[in-house]
């Protein structure tokens, strides 16, 4: 196990002549197996951990503001070889710019609302009216009638999005009220906040039906990219109207929805990407935990990767971090 930042370089080092070496074979891609993605997937942790405890003298990484720009300067630990040449001066230590994969509604043409309103709450209020509305979510045919639409604060600094509402949400016409939202409602107290200050919401308002939904009860399907289509405009503007610092997407759904984004959870978490100039965390669903929790083998390590996550969100807000909270679930 990497536990130094001199035993890191020296991995980093070892897989890019690795990668290299098979690059000049002619290999184009490498397989790599579920463990090892995971094990891949705590690496921003352990650099965030590392530059936390080195030494006051060490060059200290940029500040990262409110709201930034797309392009954040980040100091990365050079890589090294097992016979290090001699320190480099401050000056001539690399420092990589990494620009944040940006994403916009215009560029994928998604139509722009702009509701009537002198505060955001009167906005947010008739946009709820116009999605009750909506005509291209009822020509599908496929949703339920029960609009849920949004719930929290107009002023928040953080949005959760989902992907639509499950059997207790369409009941109390809330949105993250079952036991996913449960399991929601304490990450978010981990995280020092309350769901008053928080802004929370779904792409999808109304919750899939299953055949003619006569006989649906509590089951529940993830929705369609067609219905996703016929909703995320109304999303698109909440975001718009709230202007949070910070948004987590719940689950792979809900990145799609978004981001347009397609693949595994896995691979797109850890990472901020770009909406609309508002950077955008991608994370596992709380229900996907709910069933992570039947094994304790697996249950544990996603509740860290998560909990990873929400650290990175917490660092980008500016929000304090105390020691207990970067020590939870090690």
């Amino acid at each position: 196990m990497v536990t130094t930042p001199s035993e890191l370089n020296h991995a980093l080092y070892s897989l890019r002549d690795l990668l290299a070496r098979r690059r000049e074979q002619g290999v184009e891609g490498i397989v790599l197996s579920p463990e090892s993605l995971d094990q891949l997937a705590f690496l921003p942790t352990t650099l965030m951990k590392m530059s936390a405890s080195a030494p006051a003298s060490a060059a200290a990484p940029a500040a990262m503001t409110e709201t930034g720009p797309s392009v954040e300067a980040e100091t990365v630990i050079p890589l090294m070889a097992s016979n290090p040449a001699p320190e480099a001066t401050a000056a001539e230590t690399p420092v990589i710019e990494h620009a944040s994969p940006e994403y916009s509604s215009a560029a994928r043409g998604i139509e722009i609302l702009n509701p009537e309103g002198s505060t955001k709450r009167e906005k947010l209020n008739n946009l709820y009216r116009m999605a009750k509305a909506s005509e291209a979510a009822r020509k599908l045919e496929s949703l339920r009638d029960q609009l849920v639409f949004a719930t929290g604060n107009p002023e928040a600094g953080l949005m959760i999005v989902g992907d639509a509402p499950d059997a207790e949400d369409e009941k109390q016409k809330k949105p993250f009220v079952g036991p996913a939202g449960q399991k929601l409602d304490g990450i978010v107290k981990a995280m020092g906040l309350s769901r008053d200050e928080i802004y929370i919401s779904n792409i999808v308002k109304f919750r899939p039906m299953i055949g003619d939904g006569r006989f649906q009860g509590p089951k529940n399907r993830k929705p369609t990219p067609e219905e996703m289509a016929a909703s995320v405009k109304y999303i698109m503007a909440e975001i718009e109207i709230v202007k949070p610092k910070a948004i987590i997407a719940c689950g792979g759904t809900a990145a799609e929805g978004l981001l347009d984004l397609s693949g595994s959870v896995s691979r797109m978490r850890g990472q901020f990407y770009e909406l609309n100039g508002i950077p955008v965390m991608v994370t596992y669903h709380p229900s996907y935990l709910l069933r992570a929790e039947s094994d304790p083998d697996k249950g544990r390590p996603k509740k860290r990767m998560v909990w990873e996550d929400m650290l990175l969100v917490m660092e980008k807000m500016g929000l304090t971090i105390s020691e207990t909270q970067r020590s939870y679930f090690t």
